[in-house]
C-alpha cells in the first residue's frame, strides 16, 4: 500500500459521530442529508409503512430504485407512523441524541404532527433542524405547494434561459431538477455552519431554506439586467458552435481566450479588427464573430475541432451525453463513482465532487431497504431513555 493508500485509509469523515434525523422526500432534502451521511453522519431516514415516494422511481431492479439509492445511500431506514402517538413519541426519544434534524414538508406539517422546531428543541437545545421549500416557512406564498419544475418557473429561470434560444418563445420542458439540487446543496451548507456556531453557543437552531431564493441565486446577470437594463449581443454569448458532425461549445470569456481563438481560426488580425478588438464591439457584433467562428469550425469534425481548441488554449468540449461523460477517464482518476449495493445488486452514484486532504468524502456502500434498521435504531433509542430516565 502506498502513503498516500494509508493515508486515506486512516481518514475519517468530517461529521463523524453527528447524528441526523432525515424526514425528507424526493430529491432536495434527501440530497441534503446523503451530501451529510458521505462526510460521515449516521442519518437515519425516517419513512412511512409504504415507503418514500422515489423508492418507485424507475429505473427499478427487483423492486429497488437506483434513482432512490443514488439520494439515500448511506443512511439508516427507520418506519414510524407519524400520525400515531407511538411514533411521534419514538422521535422524540431519537431527537434527544440527534444532532441534525431534515424536512421538506409543506410549512405547517411538522407543527401539525407535534414535531416543529420549537417542540423538538426545547427537548435538545443543540439541534440544528433544517426546513427545505418552495417559498420559505413564512409569507403569502409560503402555504402554496411546490416542486423543482414550478420554482423553475416561479423564479424567472425558465424565461431568463429562454431569451438565450433565438427565435423561440415557448418555454422549454423540465426534466433536470436543479431547485432541488442547489437547495439540498445550500441546506447543507447551512446546516454545517449552525454546527460551528453551536460550538460557541452550545445551541443549535431553525434554518429556513428557500427554493426560491436557492434558483434565484442561478441568475446572477438577470438580477442586475432586471434593474438596470443592458443592450443584449446579436447572439447569445455562449452557445453551439456548428461542426461537419455535430457541435463544439466555445467559451470566450476573457481577452486572452479571445487571442487564443482568433489565433485557432486563422484570424490574428481580428484582434485589432474594430468589430472585435474591444469587448463592447465585440458584444455588438457577436453574430459577424461567431460567423467567422463557425465557417472554420464547420471544415472539421467535432474531434478534431476540440483538440485544435485545446491546443491553442480554447476552453471547449464536444456536447456529450451523461454517459459519454461518465466515461471519461478524468472521471476514474478522480474516484467520481461509487459502487452502492442494494437488495437488487449493485449500481453506480457519483461521489461529492470535492477531496478533502484531512477527512473521508465518500457514498456508503449500501442503500437500505424499507425499514431495515427500525428494531435496532429503537431498541437503541429505548436503552438511551431509560438510561437517562
Amino acid at each position: 500500500m502506498s502513503l498516500d493508500r494509508e493515508h486515506e485509509s486512516r481518514l475519517t469523515g468530517c461529521f463523524e459521530g453527528l447524528r441526523v434525523l432525515d424526514f425528507s422526500t424526493t430529491i432536495a432534502g434527501p440530497h441534503c442529508a446523503r451530501m451529510l451521511a458521505d462526510m460521515g453522519a449516521e442519518v437515519i431516514k425516517i419513512e412511512s409503512a409504504e415507503g418514500e415516494t422515489m423508492r418507485n422511481r424507475p429505473p427499478m431492479r427487483h423492486g429497488c430504485s437506483t434513482a432512490f439509492g443514488q439520494l439515500n445511500v448511506g443512511k439508516k431506514s427507520v418506519v414510524l407512523d407519524l400520525k400515531s402517538d407511538e411514533g411521534v413519541e419514538a422521535v422524540r426519544r431519537l431527537v434527544a441524541s440527534a444532532d441534525i434534524l431534515v424536512e421538506n414538508f409543506r410549512p405547517g406539517v411538522m407543527q401539525r404532527l407535534g414535531l416543529d422546531y420549537a417542540t423538538l428543541s426545547a427537548l435538545n437545545p443543540r439541534l440544528v433542524y433544517c426546513s427545505i421549500s418552495g417559498y420559505g416557512q413564512t409569507g403569502p406564498s409560503a402555504e402554496l405547494p411546490a416542486y423543482a419544475p414550478v420554482i423553475h418557473a416561479a423564479s424567472g429561470y425558465d424565461m431568463a434561459h429562454l431569451a438565450y434560444q433565438p427565435g423561440r418563445d415557448r418555454p422549454d420542458y423540465c426534466g433536470i431538477y436543479h431547485a432541488d439540487v442547489v437547495t439540498g446543496t445550500y441546506a447543507f451548507g447551512a446546516i454545517a455552519s449552525a454546527l460551528y456556531q453551536r460550538e460557541r453557543t452550545g445551541r443549535g437552531q431553525h434554518i429556513d431554506c428557500s427554493m426560491l431564493e436557492s434558483m434565484l441565486s442561478l441568475t446572477l446577470n438577470e438580477i442586475q439586467w432586471s434593474q438596470f437594463p443592458v443592450v443584449q449581443p446579436s447572439r447569445p454569448t455562449f452557445g453551439p458552435a456548428a461542426c461537419r458532425d455535430g457541435y463544439v461549445m466555445i467559451a470566450i470569456a476573457s481577452e486572452k481566450t479571445f487571442q487564443n481563438l482568433m489565433v485557432v481560426i486563422g484570424h490574428p488580425e481580428w484582434t485589432s479588427d474594430a468589430r472585435f478588438a474591444r469587448y463592447s464591439d465585440r458584444r455588438a457584433n457577436w453574430g459577424a464573430l461567431m460567423d467567422g467562428v463557425e465557417a472554420w469550425s464547420g471544415q472539421l469534425c467535432v474531434a478534431d475541432c476540440v483538440a485544435a481548441l485545446n491546443a491553442g488554449g480554447v476552453p471547449s468540449s464536444a456536447y456529450r451525453s451523461v454517459a459519454e461523460a461518465l466515461a471519461d477517464p478524468q472521471i476514474a482518476h478522480r474516484g467520481a463513482l461509487a459502487d452502492v449495493e442494494d437488495d437488487a445488486g449493485t449500481f453506480k452514484v457519483v461521489n461529492l465532487p470535492f477531496r478533502m486532504s484531512e477527512a473521508k468524502v465518500a457514498a456508503g456502500s449500501r442503500s437500505a431497504s424499507l425499514g431495515e434498521h427500525t428494531a435496532d435504531v429503537l431498541r437503541e433509542a429505548a436503552a438511551i431513555a431509560r438510561d437517562n430516565g
